[in-house]
């Protein structure tokens, strides 16, 4: 086929095409690379086209395709798209630091509150939060497996009912029960 015959069967798809890339874009700007993107696929691989077939589902296959592949190098290079003015914080991603004062501060007060648990739950409790499974605690204390599993759980429920009554007032720290 043609330059030119394939020119004039391409002409009347434009409109179509423009409103199928704004379709799939949702963004003027990139509704005409895809379109201008689809036309250059097109033109340069007239050779494949079979005449007497679908032209507009032809057309439309490769700018889908296209759309798809872009999408998915976008989403492998994790592009943030920023549209504010101001990119102060994009860019001073390397001076920024952190206060964990306040995090500091409640994990003291947590500390305090696991202290004043009972012996028989703050042992198995620590232990548990340190790594041990439930198997070894209850051999190193020759207990029944269901005991060391209530002991946790008693443990757990009585720092958080701790934790809620300290910070009633203030909802965000909360535990939920």
């Amino acid at each position: 086929m043609t330059r030119a015959t394939f020119y004039s069967q391409f002409d009347p798809m434009s409109t179509v095409l423009k409103s199928f890339a704004y379709n799939l874009t949702k963004n003027m700007d990139d509704a005409r690379d895809l379109y201008q993107e689809t036309a250059f696929r097109a033109f340069s691989n007239r050779e494949k086209y079979k005449q007497g077939t679908n032209l507009k589902a032809w057309l439309m296959t490769i700018m889908r395709n296209i759309f798809i592949n872009n999408y998915r190098k976008k989403k492998k290079q994790n592009t943030i798209l920023d549209s504010t003015d101001n990119n102060y914080y994009i860019n001073s991603g390397k001076h920024t630091s952190r206060n964990e004062g306040e995090g500091n501060i409640m994990l003291e007060e947590l500390k305090g509150m696991i202290a004043e648990l009972e012996e028989e739950l703050k042992i198995p409790f620590l232990m548990h939060y340190q790594g041990f499974k439930y198997q070894e605690i209850a051999d190193k204390f020759e207990l029944p497996l269901g005991t060391v599993k209530s002991r946790i759980f008693f443990a757990r429920a009585a720092l958080k009912d701790k934790i809620n009554k300290r910070y009633n007032a203030q909802s965000s720290y909360a535990v939920a029960s």
